[in-house]
């Protein structure tokens, strides 16, 4: 009998501190009218960040739990834990082992993805191939999570986008078709124009580095528009030739939550009415790792992804990474 992975269930979390866009506004006062212009071409008007003592890891692991009690599932239950984020607690070892330690997962293998932005859909898929491929797994657990501001200068513009959060599906196997197909692309030519320049190999930490301000994430050059515009609906459509289903048979489709303008375009060339995917960088920012994951949850607990309908998630990052995925919502 064949083995499909399918979502069990879902959650989300933000921590409790709200950082309005008032607040940025004093916080970026040596920038005029930046965040009066971010305000309008994004959408994103707030976001919440963790506590100063708090890692990624802890804000990982709310959303872990609920989407383990949602799923009746205990934290012993799981056989592998996927985490994916870009604000890791440490460079080595791996947060998806830390959070493992936290949650008590005490069965559970563990491994990270590190694909930025792009890392929820891209932990989906290899979840699904996983659970496919593997009759000894039953339970899998995908995590997103962001704590970018963390590694970021308080002082620089880019501050504005990024908030705090978590996003977690529970995935089991079943005898009918849950995940249906991927897509992915990358270019690692634009790796060097948002980045965080020192810290690992290419130059490890030093006094010099963290004077020089190498130490934080930083954007250095913008990427074209159309690695989103032209890429976004690309993975759809090519996520749709490898699922064996039309674009039109889109239920909702669910991308990186980082400018709503974007969104619509992409929507608009994908021939799709709005209707049909969600948006929550209003009030949560852009959560990078974790928006594709916090956004299904949301579209889910407000009735715009109901069991049946098919859903394609897109996430893109720095790198660049892309990656898409689709799924029948169970």
């Amino acid at each position: 009998m064949s083995r499909y992975a399918t979502i069990v269930s879902t959650a989300r979390y933000a921590p409790e501190r709200l950082v309005t866009n008032d607040e940025m506004r004093v916080q970026l006062q040596h920038v005029p009218d930046f965040v009066d212009k971010m305000e309008a071409g994004t959408g994103i008007r707030q976001r919440w960040y963790a506590p100063e003592d708090w890692a990624t890891s802890d804000v990982a692991l709310p959303a872990a739990m609920l989407a383990l009690k949602r799923a009746g599932r205990r934290p012993e239950d799981v056989d592998l834990i996927v985490l994916g984020t870009d604000s890791p607690d440490y460079i080595s070892p791996a947060t998806s082992t830390v959070l493992q330690g936290k949650l008590g997962a005490k069965n559970a293998g563990t491994f990270d993805v590190g694909c930025a932005c792009a890392s929820f859909p891209t932990g989906l898929t290899a979840a699904a191939g996983i659970l496919a491929a593997n009759r000894s797994m039953k339970t899998i657990l995908v995590v997103g999570v962001y704590l970018m501001h963390r590694l970021a200068d308080p002082k620089d513009p880019m501050i504005f986008f990024y908030g705090d959060g978590a996003g977690a599906a529970v995935l089991e196997a079943d005898s009918k078709p849950g995940f249906i197909s991927s897509a992915f692309a990358a270019d690692g030519t634009y790796a060097k124009r948002w980045l965080i320049p020192s810290g690992g190999t290419v130059e490890p930490a030093s006094c010099e580095s963290i004077k020089g301000g190498r130490t934080v994430v930083r954007m250095f050059e913008r990427y074209p528009p159309e690695v989103n515009e032209e890429g976004w609906p690309r993975l759809v459509v090519e996520a749709a030739r490898n699922g064996g289903f039309r674009v039109e048979d889109i239920d909702m489709a669910i991308f990186t939550q980082v400018r709503k303008p974007t969104i619509e375009l992409v929507m608009q060339k994908l021939g799709l009415p709005m209707e049909k995917t969600h948006m929550i960088m209003d009030h949560y920012g852009y959560t990078g790792s974790a928006c594709v994951a916090m956004a299904l949850d949301e579209a889910r607990e407000v009735g715009k992804a109901k069991p049946g309908d098919l859903v394609v998630l897109v996430g893109s990052g720095v790198g660049y990474n892309q990656a898409a995925c689709a799924f029948r919502m169970p």
